[in-house]
């Protein structure tokens, strides 16, 4: 449930990156000098960096990490 929760996230966001609505029209402007369309980019970005620590926090894969750490340490054993 966890993965497809995050999937849909994922897609969900993507999709977002489509910004139409925005295209042919410099107005609004946000607080007075910022082009909508530079605003709306700017939130998305935030949002694109709050998914992927979320991703991170979820669903990183800590199995492959603690391998590659029992490799590492096997290596400065050799040495």
């Amino acid at each position: 449930m966890k993965q497809r929760i995050l999937i849909s996230l994922v897609v969900f966001v993507y999709l977002l990156h489509q910004d139409f609505w925005f295209w042919r029209t410099p107005y609004p402007l946000v607080l007075g000098f910022l082009p909508v369309g530079l605003f709306y980019h700017a939130c998305y970005t935030l949002a694109c960096a709050a998914l992927l620590a979320l991703l991170v926090k979820l669903a990183w894969p800590f199995q492959l990490e603690a391998s590659s750490e029992s490799l590492r340490s096997l290596e400065d054993e050799v040495r």
